[in-house]
């Protein structure tokens, strides 16, 4: 997908593990992939993208259900796209006040005993073990969100009636 044959040339390269040309020899030149799909992976993804109209008019119908339902409740905010981005809505979140960030786990956990699938926001890299003694920016921000947010369910298979 370029107009540039060097270009053309490194990408397919890189993209077949950066293996030089050798009838039996295997040696590299550089850090290469192999992000290439089996032929049946490949079918169904472009099957999948032949639906990505549906899929996404179902997750904004799903938002805008949310927001609806959500504007009304004290103490959360739905989580929804800024003025200058369209979002594809690929996970809802709820954003409790920061009054109420001590209430999470409640909502989480009586969610979960009605069967109501909600989960935190993923832990924050700095967090991990692995990554504990990396060096790091400010996280203050980050740190707040994560402590309020709540991942709502987000299927496109949620919201099936407009179709």
């Amino acid at each position: 997908m370029t107009n540039d044959p060097e270009l053309a040339r490194l990408a397919k390269h890189v993209t077949t593990t950066a293996k030089l040309p050798h009838p039996w020899e295997y040696n590299h030149d550089q850090v290469g992939f192999n992000y290439r799909l089996p032929n049946l992976n490949a079918a169904v993804g472009c099957a999948q993208l032949e639906q990505l109209p549906v899929f996404l008019r179902r997750k904004r119908k799903l938002a805008e259900r949310y927001k609806e339902r959500f504007g009304q409740v004290r103490g959360v905010r739905f989580f929804e796209e800024p003025d200058f981005a369209e979002s594809n809505y690929w996970l809802n979140a709820l954003l409790l006040d920061p009054e109420y960030r001590h209430e999470r786990d409640t909502i989480l956990a009586a969610a979960g005993k009605e069967g109501l699938m909600l989960r935190p926001a993923w832990r924050l890299m700095h967090e991990l073990p692995m990554y504990k003694d990396c060096p790091r920016m400010d996280l203050t921000v980050s740190k707040d969100i994560a402590e309020r947010l709540i991942n709502i369910p987000s299927s496109a298979d949620i919201c099936l009636d407009e179709d």
